[in-house]
């Protein structure tokens, strides 16, 4: 499984979106707003998330909001963290 998948697959079954499947969630969709419709509070959960299956630390609110914009954008933080 990679990265996205994985993200994806995380990101349905612990924000609970029950009406989607990883496979609708399209790449570089937007995660919030418009996109896949997220809030504040399903950012907070994620920086949690993030750490728990990733092992990966959100260090700051400028570093979260450009990982945060898409599948794409987020994968490429999680890979660029674990690499360190």
């Amino acid at each position: 499984m990679t990265v996205k998948e994985k993200l994806k697959k995380i990101i349905i079954e612990e924000l609970k979106l029950e009406e989607i499947t990883p496979e609708e969630i399209e790449d570089d969709a937007p995660l919030f707003g418009e996109g896949l419709g997220l809030d504040s509070l399903d950012a907070v959960e994620i920086v949690v998330l993030l750490e728990k299956y990733f092992s990966v630390e959100v260090k700051s609110l400028d570093e979260g909001k450009a990982a945060f914009q898409s599948i794409n954008t987020l994968a490429a933080y999680v890979e660029e963290r674990q690499a360190q």
